[in-house]
């Protein structure tokens, strides 16, 4: 049994890649992981292939038990594993609550790093990992502090495990967008917090996800950044120093 696992599925993102995939392979079954589990029954109807919900909180240690004594028990053929789950919140490091810090870690590069080790043993030659990064991999970004650090993780984890991989022609792609239109923003506002209020460009997460499955499936690049805009603004965080491209964004966010 040939399969693709995308976890963050619910929502956002991951439930755009579920959408998506079709237009590129067939797969026996779309394995679709969150914690939401009626949103996740909800993409059988969206999904051209058998949908199995799987619902779990990778903010959990456990989780990592359950998913792995699945793999085991099933056997797939992991042709694809797309990692969307993650969080963000703005704000500054002294006011943002201790649990929402280490979550954000939790998610974004530990429950990452969790799920890519224990489906490296069931992906072949010719298979694929997609994780989903961040602009925000590039620069230190104050009022996102840890989220911009989870994501340097994510980018710097992603490029080298493509490398160790290459010789068994397993592909690894980073995907690093800008601001995209989805439940992020939900969950990274909270009331009477203003701390970032400035998104120069907002994506769809059609676009991203257009662009990010077209740089998969046909290039062979090991990082993707939808849109030029977002294109330039990395190459010009590599050139300037980070003090300034820290300073030019606390300007427009007025702090």
């Amino acid at each position: 049994m040939r399969i693709a696992v995308i976890t963050g599925a619910s929502s956002g993102m991951g439930r755009e890649f579920v959408r998506q995939i079709a237009e590129y392979e067939r797969f026996d079954e779309v394995w679709v992981i969150a914690r939401r589990a009626e949103r996740l029954l909800e993409l059988q109807k969206e999904c051209p292939f058998p949908v199995r919900a799987v619902s779990l909180d990778l903010s959990r240690e456990e989780s990592f038990e359950t998913y792995c004594a699945l793999l085991e028990a099933e056997q797939p053929q992991i042709g694809l594993l797309i990692n969307c789950a993650g969080y963000g919140k703005f704000g500054r490091v002294d006011e943002l609550s201790l649990p929402d810090q280490l979550g954000m870690i939790d998610l974004n590069a530990k429950a990452l790093t969790a799920v890519t080790n224990l489906s490296l043993p069931y992906l072949h030659a010719g298979d694929k990992v997609l994780q989903l990064d961040s602009l925000s991999a590039f620069q230190p970004v104050p009022y996102l502090a840890v989220y911009g650090a989870t994501k340097a993780y994510v980018l710097s984890y992603s490029r080298a495990l493509n490398a160790e991989l290459k010789k068994q022609g397993i592909r690894v792609l980073a995907v690093s967008p800008g601001w995209v239109q989805t439940e992020f923003f939900d969950r990274a506002m909270t009331p009477g917090n203003d701390a970032v209020t400035y998104f120069n460009k907002v994506y769809s997460a059609d676009f991203v996800v257009k662009k990010a499955l077209c740089a998969m499936y046909r290039t062979k690049k090991d990082l993707c950044i939808p849109g030029l805009p977002v294109w330039g603004q990395t190459l010009l965080v590599k050139l300037l120093p980070h003090r300034l491209v820290m300073r030019i964004w606390l300007k427009q966010q007025k702090h």
